[in-house]
């Protein structure tokens, strides 16, 4: 276990906040309660043995050797936040108000769960030697060379992370097979007709995307489909998913969704035991905005929910504030700056926006007129004006937001 120095300036030690995870939205509810006047102790414990560091660049950046590291720039002595790096954390004791780690129990006031979440592993590649995941900063370093060696290399999985590496591994000079189980890419999040303009990406790239494809089994050197085909492959990546990381909280009284694993959180991201917040890839949150419950496994969501932790735990029995946010992430890929906003569903009108052939194109989701998504393929200005408007609840001229020369914000009724 390492330990950053103490506060210089030594804070009330009661009550205290600790805070269950390191990265971002654990990092980020450490410096919001400051932020917000929490003048109690705040413990960040994190099971890595690395100073904090962001995750977006270890696919990009990190990954090609541009840059050795993401860590955050947080000053963690000097804002008062005790910081225990390579310390995991194995339970959650509400009644004594304990989180227990390998190093001894810690007591708490409040606790924060913001364990994120982890990768999903092919069944069968456990512990397989040349198959790789990519989650962490270790992750990322174990990949390093062997994008640098130009490997011939084989992706499973065509979501976001999948098309990132693959992105990536090109951009190096690797050869890249990406297999999908779907029929599809992003087919967990984009629907068909929405996707199947992305396909084309791939090849463009000189990527080889496989469809349809089911892995049948991992050896060495090799992964064979279900059909019979066998890849080489000197270096295989999965990115199938990942999981909220609340395993750990097993008989903690914590209520845990049975279907994906997230912490139930309400809507002010309190837990279902008394004085435990949860935030981040681990929880899920009821939207009053879309009536319905949502988890949300990107970087934008572990950079706001703090803001909402470290407000309601500093303002003690206060009315606590609601989190409601409109959702939002951003993908690099194959050249292409890719973001959405919001939450659609099957139900919804899709509208596009410019010629999905082309370079820049937008699709915008419509609920009884009003918009409720967007995703910008190149249009930045498209994403920044629909944002704000689904904050709003703004219903829109269809036939003007149809047409990709009117900004967005003039389609408004």
């Amino acid at each position: 276990m390492s330990e950053q120095s103490k506060s210089s300036q030594t804070p009330d030690r009661t009550p205290r906040v600790v805070i269950v995870g390191a990265g971002i939205a654990g990092v980020q509810t450490a410096v919001a309660l400051r932020e917000q006047g929490w003048r109690g102790a705040i413990t960040l414990l994190g099971d890595e043995p690395h100073p904090p560091y962001d995750r977006p660049p270890l696919s990009k950046a990190v990954l090609l050797g541009k840059a050795e590291g993401s860590t955050f720039d947080v000053d963690f002595a000097a804002l008062g936040i005790e910081l225990h790096l390579g310390r995991p954390v194995t339970a959650l004791l509400p009644d004594a108000h304990v989180v227990e780690t390998a190093d001894g129990p810690v007591s708490y006031d409040y606790a924060v769960l913001a364990t994120g979440a982890d990768p999903i592993v092919l069944p069968g590649s456990e512990g397989m030697p040349g198959v790789h995941l990519l989650r962490t900063l270790d992750d990322a370093e174990r990949l390093r060379p062997v994008l640098a060696a130009q490997h011939e290399i084989v992706v499973v999985g065509a979501g976001w992370i999948g098309a990132e590496f693959a992105t990536a591994a090109r951009e190096a000079g690797c050869s890249v097979t990406v297999v999908e189980a779907a029929d599809r890419p992003l087919a967990g999040a984009l629907p068909a007709e929405v996707a199947a303009h992305m396909t084309g990406w791939y090849t463009a790239a000189g990527a080889e995307l496989r469809t349809g494809a089911r892995v049948a089994s991992v050896t060495a050197g090799a992964v064979t489909l279900a059909d019979g085909t066998t890849l080489p492959a000197d270096a295989v990546v999965v990115g199938i998913g990942a999981r909220p990381a609340t395993a750990w909280l097993a008989g903690s009284g914590v209520e845990v969704s049975p279907q994906d694993g997230a912490v139930l959180a309400d809507d002010q991201l309190r837990t279902s035991v008394p004085d435990v917040y949860a935030v981040g890839d681990c929880a899920s949150f009821p939207s009053a905005r879309y009536g319905t419950r949502l988890l949300i496994h990107h970087w934008d969501n572990a950079l706001q929910g703090p803001r909402t932790v470290a407000e309601n735990i500093a303002r003690g029995d206060a009315e606590g504030v609601v989190y409601d946010p409109v959702p939002y992430f951003w993908s690099e890929q194959f050249g292409r700056f890719v973001q959405y906003a919001g939450h659609h569903g099957n139900a919804d009108e899709l509208v596009w926006r410019g010629d999905p052939a082309g370079a820049a194109w937008s699709v915008i989701w419509l609920r009884d007129g009003r918009l409720v998504a967007l995703l910008a393929v190149g249009r930045p200005r498209d994403l920044a004006q629909g944002r704000k408007l689904i904050e709003r609840g703004v219903v829109l001229d269809r036939e003007r937001a149809a047409n990709a020369s009117v900004p967005l914000k003039a389609a408004a009724v």
